[in-house]
C-alpha cells in the first residue's frame, strides 16, 4: 500500500466520520454502538467492503423520513447487526478454522 493509497484511505475516513457526526443524535448513537458491535466481531469483509458506508445511507433515509433510530433497526440493534453480516465469516471463525485444521494434522 502506497502513501497515496494511504491518504485517499484517510480522506476518505473523515468524509465519512462528517457522515455519520451529521446524523441526528440517537442514530449517531446507535451507529457507534454497530460501529463498536461490528468492529469486535470482526467480519472478515468489514474492511473491504462498504458495509458502513450502506449503514449510513440507510441511517441518512430513516433520518430524512423523520423515523427514529429504532423504527428502521428495530428495537434489537443486536439481532440487527448479526443480521447485517449474516452468513459473513467473522475473524473469530477464521481462528476456529485455523485451530481444528491443526488438530487434524
Amino acid at each position: 500500500m502506497g502513501i497515496n493509497e494511504i491518504i485517499e484511505g484517510k480522506k476518505q475516513w473523515r468524509a465519512h466520520v462528517a457522515r455519520v457526526n451529521a446524523l441526528p443524535p440517537d442514530y449517531r448513537i446507535v451507529y457507534e454502538e454497530i460501529q463498536k458491535y461490528l468492529f469486535k466481531v470482526g467480519p472478515v469483509s468489514l474492511t473491504e467492503g462498504t458495509l458502513l458506508a450502506d449503514l449510513v445511507d440507510f441511517f441518512e433515509e430513516g433520518a430524512a423520513s423523520g423515523k427514529g433510530v429504532l423504527e428502521v433497526t428495530g428495537s434489537d440493534v443486536a439481532a440487527f447487526c448479526d443480521d447485517l453480516i449474516g452468513d459473513t465469516a467473522t475473524y473469530a471463525d477464521v481462528y476456529q478454522e485455523s485451530l481444528g485444521q491443526g488438530r487434524q494434522s
